[in-house]
């Protein structure tokens, strides 16, 4: 029965502010790791870098991304959303701009390190946001909606991302990000608040919430080695974490390389790049939305989010891996028809923060996106490096771009045979803490 027509209180929808607020962290986050791709050509000039060193470059930052997954995964857990997200933005974003003060090598190798840490809360938290302020119904859009700002920003915001490089130089670009970034954090401390602490959502939607499966924010979670164990022993974590550092491969690439094999083995002139790389980020941020509505129509229609949440993701891998046909066509823009392509697939595909949200245990909702963020991010130390060690040796692009495309192969496999059925993991009564005593 319409609320209105009942005499209830009309519910109020207070969770698309807080999607607003993640949208925006979100795109910020992706900016930031990603503006070395930006400066890297006028960076390798002033400082003497060579490929296989800027892989490494390129690397640093998801070697702490990765390792401090877990841990930001444990923070989150112990002292929530609104505390955890503030001191991570804030802290990227000081080292963000540190890197524009940079000099040598070694200190950008330690700011990324850094940067790559401070940014490792950023995914646990959103996932956590979701399954705290979301119906499952509408989780995927949701998704969907925030997980945009990783495309949509590097897309609209590139020619002015090249133009101020080539106005102001490399470090400006750095310098603006981490500010704007910290006005940011402000923001987001000010304005985020839990279901029930908020003061703008009414009871109607806090009931609409909790009937769709949202999940109340759950008490301080202590830490053991021994829930990682018992979380990678479940089917569902392990093969969505094959299946996204597949994903992710394809993400890396384009967040690093691409501009670079634009310049180098596509002979693209560097202002030219500016405004062709944004088409394969447009297709990814379509690709985005377009996985997230179909998954939650495919969810809501056929009643099963095993299906509803994989043939998105499967397919998308699928698309992805055409992107090494880009290796053997001579034309310009069939090869960013091709890179579209296979970008707009790993758009759908970035579903897996969707399903992780679906399977992960009530108590360890933190620790479990902290895990499968840890396995994903792997790709991100992988990718860059070998792509580095390939072009260095052999002068082409080919061995790095049959690699993202056997990788998504590989991904599209785990999703379909390993995960298995997508329903949210339930502890054994032996392992919850108040059987335990604690």
């Amino acid at each position: 029965m319409d609320s209105a027509a009942s005499g209830a209180p009309r519910r109020t929808n207070a969770r698309y502010g807080v999607l607003a607020l993640i949208a925006i962290g979100t795109m910020i986050n992706y900016l930031d790791r990603s503006l070395l791709s930006v400066a890297a050509p006028s960076m390798t000039a002033e400082l003497g870098i060579g490929a296989a060193t800027m892989g490494i470059l390129f690397s640093v930052f998801s070697w702490s991304y990765a390792m401090a997954q877990i841990p930001g995964g444990v923070l989150l857990d112990r002292f929530g959303v609104r505390l955890t997200y503030f001191w991570s933005v804030s802290l990227w974003s000081i080292f963000t701009l540190l890197q524009g003060l940079a000099t040598s090598l070694g200190a950008l190798l330690g700011f990324r390190f850094a940067l790559g840490a401070a940014e490792a809360p950023c995914f646990p938290a959103n996932s956590r946001v979701l399954v705290s302020w979301f119906p499952q119904h509408e989780r995927a859009r949701a998704n969907s909606v925030y997980t945009v700002g990783m495309y949509s920003g590097i897309a609209f915001l590139s020619p002015v991302l090249f133009w101020i490089t080539a106005t102001w130089g490399w470090r400006a670009l750095f310098i603006i990000a981490g500010v704007v970034g910290l006005v940011f954090a402000g923001v987001w401390y000010l304005r985020y608040r839990e279901p029930q602490e908020s003061p703008k959502a009414n009871q109607a939607e806090l009931d609409y919430i909790t009937a769709g499966g949202g999940i109340a924010a759950q008490g301080r979670t202590p830490f053991a080695w021994k829930d990682v164990a018992w979380l990678l022993s479940k089917r569902q974590i392990l093969g969505a974490s094959i299946g996204q550092f597949a994903t992710n491969a394809t993400l890396v690439f384009f967040l690093t390389w691409f501009p670079t094999y634009l310049v180098t083995e596509r002979g693209m002139p560097w202002l030219k790049v500016g405004w062709v790389a944004v088409l394969p980020f447009i297709a990814a941020s379509i690709g985005v939305l377009i996985g997230g509505q179909l998954s939650d129509r495919l969810v809501k229609h056929s009643g099963s989010a095993t299906f509803g949440r994989k043939l998105p993701i499967v397919g998308g891998l699928l698309l992805s891996s055409t992107i090494v046909l880009a290796a053997f066509l001579e034309s310009d823009a069939m090869v960013i028809a091709v890179m579209s392509i296979a970008f707009f697939g790993q758009g759908m595909s970035n579903l897996g923060w969707t399903l992780i949200s679906d399977v992960a245990p009530k108590r360890l909702v933190g620790l479990t996106a902290g895990v499968f963020n840890f396995c994903t991010n792997l790709a991100g130390i992988v990718t860059p490096m070998l792509i580095g060690f390939i072009v260095a040796a052999t002068g082409s692009f080919l061995g790095g771009l049959a690699f993202i495309g056997v990788m998504a192969l590989i991904g599209a496999l785990s999703y379909t045979f390993l995960v298995g059925k997508v329903e949210r993991i339930i502890e054994p009564a032996d392992r919850q803490p108040s059987a335990e005593g604690e």
